[in-house]
């Protein structure tokens, strides 16, 4: 599937370099440069974008690095397959955003979510302090105190779950949150619950998550985790319904 169900446009860089770097890089996530292409040469590039050779060499470099992009002798440059792209690198997760997220950048993006943060909560569950706790439940009290819809309920949402990751100890699982926050923040933008049964589900589970990890319960923290992602993802599936385009009516068929 690849239509954007949002568009969350990020702050613009810095230098020249990295400004470069990024409106190629959002243009190749975008799929406008495909998988495969050669991009146009550096007189026409240095055209487009009014930089110099040197700032151009510059940003293609950068781009290579984070795996968008190889340079080959007599070929000249060309884009890199998604498999080999960063995707913990922040430039890149913020041009995904950019470009406009899609249901397999969710999907993508859950699936890692499922294999770290039930082991991150059980972990707390077994290592976490008073302190991890009472950040926790503090979350938890900013998510019943915000409206759905609300960016602070994201915040909220996203507050608990990085304090998930820091109660359980592991210095990686506490990396990968902080790396993937902004892809976190609009993914729980995008999943807030519609209507009052679907937020009291939420916030029932979220608390199960914060109450098994407090009772040193293991297995109920990463089972209450897991249905809270899983959650999300249904949330996300009904999002990219409503944003679809209609379906073409059939050949005879009255408009």
């Amino acid at each position: 599937m690849t239509s954007r169900i949002v568009v969350i446009p990020t702050r613009r860089a810095h230098s020249n370099h990295a400004e470069v770097s990024r409106s190629i890089g959002v243009d190749i996530i975008a799929g406008r440069y495909a998988e495969g292409v050669r991009l146009p040469g550096d007189a026409e590039l240095t055209a487009m974008f009014g930089v110099s050779r040197p700032v151009l060499r510059e940003s293609v470099k950068t781009l290579v690095a984070k795996g968008l992009l190889t340079t080959k002798a007599r070929v000249g440059t060309v884009v890199r397959g998604r498999a080999a792209w960063n995707m913990f690198d922040a430039d890149v997760l913020a041009w995904h955003l950019d470009a406009g997220i899609d249901r397999r950048f969710l999907n993508d993006l859950a699936e890692i979510r499922l294999a770290v943060e039930p082991r991150a909560a059980a972990l707390a569950a077994r290592r976490r302090s008073e302190e991890d706790i009472a950040e926790l439940q503090r979350s938890m009290d900013r998510m019943r105190q915000e409206t759905s819809e609300s960016v602070d309920f994201a915040e909220a949402d996203l507050a608990l779950h990085l304090a998930v990751a820091r109660a359980s100890g592991n210095p990686f699982m506490r990396s990968i949150g902080h790396v993937i926050e902004a892809a976190l923040r609009t993914a729980f933008m995008l999943s807030a619950p519609a209507g009052s049964e679907d937020r009291e589900i939420t916030l029932l589970w979220h608390q199960k998550i914060v109450d098994s990890i407090a009772e040193g319960d293991a297995d109920a923290a990463a089972e209450s985790m897991a249905f809270v992602i899983h959650n999300g993802m249904r949330r996300h599936k009904s999002a990219a319904a409503e944003t679809a385009p209609a379906a073409p009516a059939a050949s005879g068929e009255q408009s």
